[in-house]
Order: structure tokens, then sequence, then C-alpha cells
């Protein structure tokens, strides 16, 4: 039986949220995968009975009238096997317009028992490790001129600035909005030229057209001026990559150092949303991306986003090491 996560949930909603025994609470769930009822038992042991509603006993309509009749500065948690949507918009979105605070668990049916537990555990939150692990990633990626990776036997250089990064550590003192998309921890930025990320990494999980991730024997892609191509790598992934080149180049993106400990090679959870935040580098193919704008590639014609998850070695900001053996050194 996996282990309760209420005490995790507690100091989400005290030290990320920030919510009140003065502030109303809305839990809206499903039940139609196992680990979604275990989420929400873990918020049944923080919040009141009332605050708890069942997708499945409401309609659209109601629940946003619903939604409407809460204050800003309320919260609104979300435990969903797949995703809700309200209609054909994400209803955090729709909550972010009335000034609500969100937690999101998405996409739960996902997970295979084996993992349950991976998962309860990436939902530990501490802000006296995270957020000064994460500013100062940030402060050191805001302000670099050269970035390089090392995998077993495969080194890729970044020989430019990066774009700003963004931080997802569950301090929203500097936002519009309080929430997301929970497990947390992730420091994310993008090459500034993409033309000058040269090399080759080694890969040990992706996800395929399926959107579930998987773990492979790590394999080499090679990247040249910033685009990506692995002629050793598995069926899986070259069907993925044919799928990427009929949109665009396979341009390499995303540069995602995830801070999340929970996770990671060998400690796999097939979500990719959550997955994302495993500690170690993700990066993303594909000319999509919601965030960092390029010349000739739109952010709203781009087809894909493709994150890759890398056997990592170490990472260099400029000339100083900021991951090595397994963690961050900073």
């Amino acid at each position: 039986m996996p282990s309760s996560p209420a005490k995790h949930i507690k100091d989400i909603l005290t030290h990320a949220i920030q919510h009140t025994s003065d502030q109303k609470a809305l839990v809206i769930y499903d039940t139609d995968a196992p680990l979604t009822k275990i989420i929400t038992d873990g918020y049944r042991a923080n919040l009141p009975e009332e605050s708890f509603l069942n997708i499945a006993d409401t309609t659209s309509e109601a629940l946003l009238e619903r939604f409407r009749s809460l204050d800003p500065g309320d919260l609104v948690v979300l435990v969903q096997s797949t995703s809700f949507r309200l209609n054909e918009f994400r209803i955090r979105i729709e909550l972010f317009k009335l000034g609500l605070k969100t937690i999101e668990h998405i996409h739960l049916n996902r997970m295979d028992e084996s993992q349950f537990e991976t998962y309860i555990s990436s939902l530990a939150y501490d802000p006296t490790d995270i957020r000064p692990l994460g500013h100062e990633l940030k402060r050191r990626i805001d302000t670099c001129q050269r970035v390089t990776v090392t995998c077993p036997g495969t080194t890729l250089v970044y020989d430019t600035s990066f774009e700003e990064a963004k931080l997802n550590i569950g301090d929203y003192s500097q936002m519009n909005n309080v929430g997301g998309t929970y497990p947390i921890g992730e420091v994310f930025s993008e090459a500034q030229d993409l033309t000058k990320v040269n090399g080759e990494i080694r890969i040990f999980a992706f996800a395929g057209k399926d959107h579930i991730v998987r773990e492979y024997e790590p394999f080499t892609a090679i990247i040249h001026e910033g685009i990506l191509r692995a002629p050793d790598a598995p069926e899986e992934f070259r069907e993925i990559l044919t799928m990427i080149e009929e949109d665009s180049p396979v341009f390499v993106r995303e540069f995602g150092m995830g801070l999340n400990r929970a996770m990671g090679k060998g400690r796999l959870v097939n979500d990719l949303t959550a997955f994302e935040r495993m500690l170690g580098l993700h990066m993303s193919l594909g000319a999509k991306h919601s965030i960092y704008k390029k010349p000739g590639m739109s952010r709203k014609t781009g087809r894909y986003h493709i994150d890759i998850f890398l056997d990592l070695e170490q990472i260099f900001i400029d000339d100083h090491v900021v991951f090595a053996n397994g963690n961050y050194t900073v």
C-alpha cells in the first residue's frame, strides 16, 4: 500500500500556495484511477469535507457558477485521471482569470501501481531547499555565455547565451497567478542562438506517440548547429524524429533542469508532465515552444514539442560545475 501524500500536500498548501483556513477551497476529483483516489484522500486530510466535489456529480455550467462564487485568492484543486476540460478550454486557465489559486494533478491514470510511491514522493515540498537552488541556477543561466553538458562518453556545448530562465519552484511572489501543475521543480530556458548548439548526448527516456514516458538503454544522439539526429536510436525514437521532420527540422530547444529528487533514471513515472521535473536534464525537440520566440518559428504554428531525458553526468555553466555525481552542486 503506498504511503499517504497528506504530509506533502499540507506542505504544498502551507508553503507554496499559502492557503489559510479563512480562505475557501474546492477540490474537484474523479474516481476513474486508483492514484486519483489516493491523492484526493491526501487533500481530505487537510481540507473540510464540504470542499470536495466529484466531477461526475456536476455539469460544466454548474462548475462555472461554483467557480464564480469563490473569492479571488480562494483555492481550486483539480485531481484528474485524465484532464478536465470546460467548453474546450483548460479549466485552470478559467480559474486564473477569476484570480483563484490552483493546484492541478493530471493524467493520474498513466501511472502504473509500481509508480504510485514515486509520484507521491515527488509531491514533497521544502521551500528552504528548492527555492534557493532554483534562484541560483536561474541567476547563472541568465548571465552565462557558455554551457557544457556531459553524458557517459559524450559532450554537448552551447556556445551562446541563454534566454531568461523561468522557474517552477513553488514561489509565486513575482507571478500573476498562484499555482499550477504538480509535482513541481524545474528551471528552464533555451539557447538564444540555436545554431550554436553542437556535440553529442545520451538519451535514456522519452515519450512515445502515446505520450507515455518509457526508459530505454541509453543511446547517442548527435546535434549539429542545433539540429538533432540519432541514427542508432531505437525504432520508436526514429519514428518520433520522422514525425517531427514532417513539420520542421528537429531543433533542440528547451533546456530544462529538473530539481525533483524523487524522480530520475530508474525512478520513472509514465506521465510526461510530472517526469519533466525529474532530477537532471531534459530537452525539447521540434519547433514548438509556448514561451520563447525565435525568428521563423511561430509559437502558434509549430506542431511538436517532444521531451527527451538525458543520461546526465555533468552540467557546466561557463566554467563552473553545477551538476555532478547525480545532484546539483550549487
